[in-house]
């Protein structure tokens, strides 16, 4: 093989992506998951139904990137654990959103200052600048990969000098 068919994966984008992401979320997993008893599929789902409020599953799965069928199977033990519920209004099981409880919320008002001091002290090297910096790549190959993401918050978009993205549509394609 010549060497311009080689990769050399300390440079290859994917693969250090794929690291990073890899190392966070184990080192998060550590933290939760001795405090709470929560896996990362677990932690996925309370995240999103803290941010968003009521959420289908099928959007969970989505916008986290698992499949289905594990997204089930956190939903279950999270409803076991009483932290989660179906909300009603849907006729069919799997269209009904869900919702964290009163206890869950609680859950959630815990992990929320554990995960962002985890954040902090992870980009605490980066300057402000430098953090606006990777925030805004990132958001740019979430778009470039048609990644669903929701508008930014108002005061997001006015700190960062950038336009809101558009809902993604309800079969979960980009616009």
């Amino acid at each position: 093989m010549s060497a311009s068919h080689r990769i050399d994966l300390e440079r290859f984008v994917p693969f250090r992506l794929n690291r990073l992401a890899a190392e966070v979320s184990r080192a998060l997993a550590r933290v939760y998951g001795e405090r709470f008893g929560i896996d990362i599929p677990e932690w996925r789902i309370i995240a999103t139904l803290g941010d968003r409020g009521r959420t289908r599953a099928q959007d969970i799965a989505l916008s986290t990137r698992m499949h289905k069928s594990m997204v089930s199977r956190a939903v279950a033990r999270l409803m076991e654990l009483g932290w989660v519920a179906r909300t009603a209004g849907a006729k069919d099981r799997r269209e009904a959103p869900l919702a964290l409880t009163a206890a869950g919320q609680e859950v959630y008002e815990q992990l929320v200052p554990i995960v962002l001091d985890y954040q902090d002290r992870l980009l605490g090297s980066l300057t402000e600048s430098e953090r606006r910096t990777l925030e805004r790549l990132l958001d740019k190959l979430e778009r470039q990969l048609d990644l669903p993401c929701r508008p930014a918050r108002p005061e997001q978009r006015a700190r960062d000098g950038a336009a809101a993205l558009p809902e993604p549509s309800r079969s979960g394609q980009a616009p």
